[in-house]
């Protein structure tokens, strides 16, 4: 936010200081350069000139156009806009401006001539002085136009209608709309960004939310059946399961979690499934590569690993459950594959399931991840590929 202020003060700063150099650059080709410059810098028609239109600019981006424009009120808009266009008029900014340079171009001792040039020049007569009379001799035969004004500031001349001041007032009104319009669209866009955030956490924490419950009931009922059948396993059972809770409650709550933390709760949560695994069940549960400092998102391989161990074991004939997690520096590879196992009955309760963790994966790894699921020929087969 900070950097943006300020790149948007430097644009306008080196704007005003373009515009603020063109009077400069346009009337400085009649007179001295130094000379001419410090004349039109000290004169109140320039700072006239200038501020006028830093005013109308201001005054239009910042409060017109948001107040009226913005707010569809294009009546009172184009009122206000006429009587602005009246004051420029009256002020006639420009005009004032150059007949003041015009008028020091034809009396170069007014202003820019320095005392002892002056005194100088007073000792010649008038007729010797290839510019005519001095200031202080008779002007009245003179175009009127280049008296001087005894230190009287005339603002509007009769008469007169400074359409270069009109246009410039156009164009400034043009350019002021523009950056309003423009700020009103950034702004705009960064609200969207940031509804948008935030209905992706939202999203985000309403799914992990849904997910632990449901691996809570899950395992609950896997040490009821051990309790129920006397196990000798279900105190470390219950240890694991303790572990598994602890990683949930303490850290799933985190966007990313260690990935060696993740892999000791699907490591427990397997285990504790090795237990209720009948004869009938083969598990192939393989790590390759080196985990290091690679971090993940919290219980997005699980709902896999669930629905493996939910859909893919059966009492009456043989099944194999193959999981692997492949780790490399920068890429997670996670590949389960289970048999497909009929059931006279629906399940009543399908759970949260890969509809949910489809939308976590978009939501967090987006276009940094593939997710390739099929059932071809009884096999229920994921393959994910996280770059991480």
């Amino acid at each position: 936010m900070l950097r943006s202020k300020l790149s948007a003060f430097i644009i306008h700063a080196a704007g005003w200081l373009v515009f603020l150099g063109f009077p400069l650059l346009f009337m400085n080709r009649t007179q001295d350069s130094i000379g001419s410059t410090y004349f039109i810098i000290s004169s109140p028609y320039y700072w006239l000139f200038c501020l006028t239109y830093i005013f109308l600019f201001y005054l239009n981006a910042w409060y017109l156009v948001p107040r009226f424009v913005f707010n569809k009120s294009y009546l009172a808009y184009g009122v206000i806009i006429l009587l602005l266009s009246g004051c420029v008029y009256y002020l006639q900014p420009f005009d004032n401006l150059l007949r003041h340079n015009l008028r020091e171009s034809a009396n170069p001792s007014i202003g820019v001539v320095g005392p002892q040039i002056a005194d100088t020049i007073a000792g010649f007569k008038a007729e010797d002085l290839p510019f005519g009379p001095l200031p202080h001799q008779d002007l009245r035969m003179q175009d009127p136009s280049l008296k001087t004004e005894n230190g009287v500031v005339i603002i509007h001349q009769s008469g007169n209608i400074d359409m270069v001041g009109l246009f410039i007032f156009i164009v400034i009104l043009g350019l002021s709309i523009a950056v309003s319009t423009v700020q009103k669209w950034q702004l705009t866009e960064r609200r969207m960004i940031k509804a948008e955030a935030e209905k992706a956490t939202a999203e985000l924490s309403f799914l992990k939310a849904q997910i632990n419950p449901h691996f809570l009931f899950n395992t609950l009922n896997n040490i009821y059946a051990l309790s129920v059948t006397g196990n000798e396993h279900t105190s470390d059972s219950i240890m694991k399961l303790s572990n598994i809770m602890r990683y949930v409650t303490d850290e799933v709550e985190e966007d990313f979690v260690s990935l060696q933390h993740e892999w000791d709760c699907i490591n427990d949560y397997i285990d504790l499934q090795r237990l209720r695994l009948g004869k009938k069940t083969k598990l192939h549960f393989e790590l390759s590569g080196a985990i290091g400092y690679q971090r993940i998102a919290p219980l997005i391989l699980m709902t896999f690993i669930e629905n493996v161990f939910k859909y893919g074991i059966s009492k009456h004939q043989a099944t194999q459950i193959n999981i692997k997690l492949t780790v490399e520096p920068n890429k997670l590879t996670f590949f389960c594959q289970n048999d497909i196992v009929n059931s006279v009955t629906k399940p009543t309760r399908t759970g949260i399931g890969i509809k949910n963790t489809r939308q976590r994966l978009s939501h967090i790894y987006p276009g940094k991840h593939r997710l390739d699921i099929n059932n071809d020929n009884k096999l229920f087969t994921v393959n994910l590929e996280i770059d991480c």
